[in-house]
């Protein structure tokens, strides 16, 4: 009987923290005793870990048991750790070499029975582990197509308790990752399904060039979720790293397919207007869970019906489309979870929302009500505004739209062109560039930006919104072949952003 410790993580959000476990054995009354801040779930871990321990063929110590887990100071929450401390307790017990424990990392949750279950994170959980240099680690067999994404580490997957304790053992050898399987992206559907709109369908081409931020009104019917849904299709696929990252918060959401496959496909997450701030934002009680926003990282975050969003979740938008990222504070502790989206918003120009405007119902006063939801500062961080209109029978009948693929072309060029100008900077496309950039490095000749002076000086235009303006000039730039934008793109990005529900 002696001390034995063994290694796990705990999880703040997306990123990991390794945690070691020591066990004592000792005289005194029997009891478990555990100590490290532990949860009420990873407290209850007491009375599984002893009954799979049993239920495993194996002898638990009729002594007194002490269980530190440290840093001390740190919040553990979940049953990851019940695999671990298993093995910590009979490590100490001597019923396994104290060696085999060593630089050995162990996730899962244990069953009464001695089953390895699931538990969510497992993806930064071993990305932690790989960081902090150790050499293995055993998760629950369910896992390991999600472990096959990382390299480096050597992972292991075991079904129960018993085989991992032969494993260490040298009597059985545990199953391990298959090759990473890459997600079969579906076809998106096609822009040529769209009627008419030329200029929301400029202003998606628009904003998929640039990164930038889109809200389009217009009567039902008109297009507007059609355009969302296509939108994803204009976008380049996923960078490896943005790919791991967006599958490492899928991960801790529950929402990474079984498969463990890695998706390049940009996401496109469109949360019903009856969500809560926990929902879009994220939250819950202990440590928050990722939001909607967080499960659009590098992809899209469409509002559907924008004004029908309660004030409080659109205005809770800002500072995630300022910063790419979300910061959520809980007696728990902190967390941060990265948030790097483009927003479409849609709305109706009113709420009656007929056909045709002609046959609106509300009230002038109702109108401003209705579109005024969406509140001044978040519509100074949109910058393209399209305005759509019913379609008529000749468009209908021209059917000559262009398709996605023609669209995605022009969009990869100009996206292509914003690469080579900002190479090595962190920044990949115009809508991420800091204004003082583009106002210092990157200047406009005077001529060029004058109608950006007029519009500060008559106050129509905040220097936030001078700054995007310039964004979406350097995006028309690109779109178009011209190393730099003139007084004409200026112009035509500022005309973008006057468009409004009228």
């Amino acid at each position: 009987m002696g001390l034995a410790c063994t290694w796990s993580v705990a999880l703040q959000g997306v990123s990991g923290h390794m945690v070691e476990i020591e066990a004592d054995i000792g005289g005194g009354l029997p009891g478990f005793h555990l100590v490290g801040l532990p949860d009420a779930a990873l407290h209850e871990s007491k009375d599984r870990v002893r009954a799979a321990v049993v239920n495993s063929g194996r002898v638990w110590p009729n002594e007194r048991i002490v269980l530190a887990l440290s840093p001390a100071t740190l919040r553990k929450t979940g049953s990851a750790f019940d695999v671990a401390l298993a093995c910590a307790v009979l490590g100490a017990g001597d019923a396994l070499e104290r060696a085999e424990l060593a630089g050995t990392v162990l996730l899962g949750e244990l069953a009464l029975d001695g089953r390895l279950r699931a538990v969510p994170g497992i993806l930064p959980r071993l990305l932690a582990a790989r960081e902090a240099g150790m050499r293995r680690a055993v998760v629950p067999e369910s896992a390991l197509p999600e472990a096959a994404l990382i390299d480096g580490l050597e992972v292991h997957g075991a079904a129960t308790l018993g085989e991992v304790l032969d494993w260490m053992r040298g009597e059985c050898v545990l199953r391990r990752p298959g090759p990473v399987s890459e997600a079969v992206p579906l076809e998106p559907p096609d822009m040529a399904d769209v009627v008419g709109q030329p200029a929301a369908r400029q202003a998606c081409e628009i904003a998929a060039a640039g990164g930038h931020h889109l809200l389009m009104v217009g009567p039902p019917g008109t297009g507007k979720t059609m355009l969302a849904q296509r939108f994803v299709g204009l976008l380049p696929p996923l960078r490896s790293d943005d790919a791991l990252a967006l599958a490492a918060v899928r991960s801790v959401a529950g929402r990474l397919p079984a498969t463990g496959a890695l998706s390049t496909v940009p996401p496109l997450v469109a949360p019903h207007h009856s969500s809560s701030m926990a929902a879009l934002i994220g939250g819950g009680s202990g440590i928050a869970r990722p939001g909607a926003v967080s499960l659009a990282h590098r992809g899209v975050l469409f509002l559907d019906e924008a004004p029908e969003f309660r004030p409080q979740l659109l205005d809770s938008l800002r500072t995630p489309l300022e910063e790419g990222e979300v910061r959520l504070a809980r007696t728990e502790g902190t967390v941060c979870y990265p948030a790097r989206f483009q927003l479409i918003l849609a709305a109706n120009p009113c709420p009656c929302a007929p056909a045709h405007d002609r046959d609106c119902s509300c009230s002038s006063v109702a109108r401003r009500r209705y579109f005024g939801r969406l509140s001044g500062p978040l519509l100074d961080r949109v910058d393209l505004r399209a305005q759509m209109f019913p379609v008529t029978a000749l468009a209908m009948a021209a059917g000559n739209e262009e398709s996605t693929a023609t669209v995605r072309a022009r969009v990869q060029a100009a996206r292509a062109a914003a690469a080579e100008r900002w190479a090595g900077q962190p920044w990949r496309t115009n809508g991420e560039v800091p204004g003082p950039v583009l106002r210092s490095r990157f200047a406009l000749p005077p001529q060029a930006v004058r109608p950006l002076d007029a519009r500060l000086r008559t106050g129509d235009l905040t220097a936030r919104g001078a700054d995007r303006a310039l964004r979406v000039a350097w995006t028309l730039a690109d779109l178009v072949g011209r190393e730099r934008p003139d007084r004409e793109l200026v112009e035509a990005a500022l005309d973008f952003r006057d468009r409004r529900a009228a």
